[in-house]
């Protein structure tokens, strides 16, 4: 009898040895293995859904990411709502710039984008972000390998965490969600192809040769409404002191000034049509991403286009994340 218990302990152990053996790999080996994977790509294409809920309205876009060695990037956001919102965010050897090709405007900026920031589409900085996070958890499911981290949003604490789930036969990135304070999903990428293997052309990573010096001439739609002015839903509890509409040759402008405790200016500009030389305007800032554009932050502004309308937000008082907050809720209803 006892030799008969003995012998099935000694076979549930041997179960339990083996079963562990052939059981899920610890997260230091799985970090190890997606660290692997990126230093032998070459470079790396993949189309991707995004969806923000950071703003007054969801906002929805279609991305195509575009990387090759050497620090090349291409990231083209595609907005579902508003055609003329699609932007480019594009890295060469002549730096950082964010594109509008639909109005013919790019922004070309002095920044360490992407290793300053967390970049939820990007494979690189995931794995950062997995890696820089000594408190990072970690779980598993049949198909995925998932980490729980903190972000690294510099100019924005409302998005402090993320949920990672890496694909377990081809370590790359397959679901992204992007948590507030209270551990609520406010944006989520969702990949739907991620190619290893891809082909570039000579061209894919430069703006375009024909539009580098060209005098382009935009035409808008005569059909098209007149300026409808936005307002902010968050004004850090500044009011609207003075509103000015004025008639440019071609256009108009609206300035509203508010004041209060942080005092701030929101121009709003619309052109009928537009002709500029298309050389990149240079910003001394940062790239942030407003919910519904990408836009330009330098010290004390941040500008932006949204549906054709040009938009500046300036203050000495507010703080960079304040500045984006205010920024990002200019979304409300047409100030009557």
């Amino acid at each position: 009898m006892k030799k008969t218990v003995f012998i099935l302990i000694v076979t549930f152990f041997s179960v339990i040895l083996v079963l562990a053996a052939c059981g899920e790999k610890s997260p230091e080996k799985v970090l190890s293995k997606l660290e692997d994977r990126l230093s032998t790509l070459d470079g790396y294409k993949a189309n991707a859904e995004m969806k923000m809920s950071t703003g007054k309205e969801d906002q929805n876009y279609q991305i195509e990411i575009w990387h090759k060695k050497k620090d090349y990037y291409r990231v083209s956001l595609a907005s579902v709502h508003d055609e003329k919102g699609s932007q480019v965010i594009l890295k060469n050897d002549d730096g950082v710039f964010v594109i509008t090709p639909a109005l013919n405007k790019s922004f070309k900026f002095q920044t360490e984008w992407p290793e300053n920031s967390s970049q939820p589409y990007l494979f690189q900085s995931l794995v950062n972000d997995v890696k820089n996070d000594k408190e990072a958890t970690f779980t598993a499911s049949d198909t995925h390998y998932i980490f729980h981290t903190k972000t690294n949003y510099q100019s924005n604490n409302n998005l402090p965490f993320q949920e990672i789930y890496f694909d377990k036969k081809s370590y790359t990135p397959v679901l992204v969600k992007v948590l507030d304070k209270d551990k609520q999903p406010l944006v989520e990428v969702k990949f739907s192809s991620f190619d290893v293997d891809p082909s570039f052309e000579d061209n894919d990573f430069k703006i375009e040769k024909d539009k580098a010096n060209e005098e382009v001439s935009i035409s808008v739609d005569e059909n098209e409404s007149p300026l409808s002015v936005l307002f902010p839903l968050y004004t850090a509890d500044a009011q609207l002191e003075d509103k000015q509409e004025i008639a440019l040759e071609d256009g108009e402008r609206i300035i509203m000034t508010f004041t209060g405790a942080k005092n701030f200016t929101l121009i709003q500009e619309k052109l009928n049509s537009i002709s500029t030389i298309s050389y990149p305007k240079e910003v001394q800032g940062e790239i942030v991403n407003l919910g519904f554009a990408i836009g330009a932050l330098s010290e004390n502004v941040i500008e932006w286009n949204y549906n054709g309308i040009d938009f500046y937000l300036a203050s000495d008082d507010l703080t960079k994340e304040e500045l984006i907050e205010v920024a990002s809720s200019v979304q409300g209803k047409e100030v009557k």
